[in-house]
């Protein structure tokens, strides 16, 4: 997260950029491309998560025929 927070951010942020009202569009495509990162991350987190209680393939055949 350190490296996000020395983006510099597309417009002003203060009086300036609350007069404006809209979003410019380069906002927005940050918006959006943060967004698709931390559903990635997020599905990354769920499929590791998933897995975590499953015994692995060499645990339960090998030592199952002995």
């Amino acid at each position: 997260m350190g490296e996000q927070e020395q983006v510099q951010p597309a417009a002003p942020i203060g009086a300036a950029w609350e007069d404006r009202g809209d979003p410019t569009t380069q906002q927005m495509r940050t918006v959006g491309q943060r967004r698709r990162e931390a559903e990635r991350k997020l599905d990354l987190h769920l499929e590791e998560a998933s897995h975590k209680g499953e015994p692995s393939a060499t645990e339960g055949e090998d030592h199952s025929e002995g």
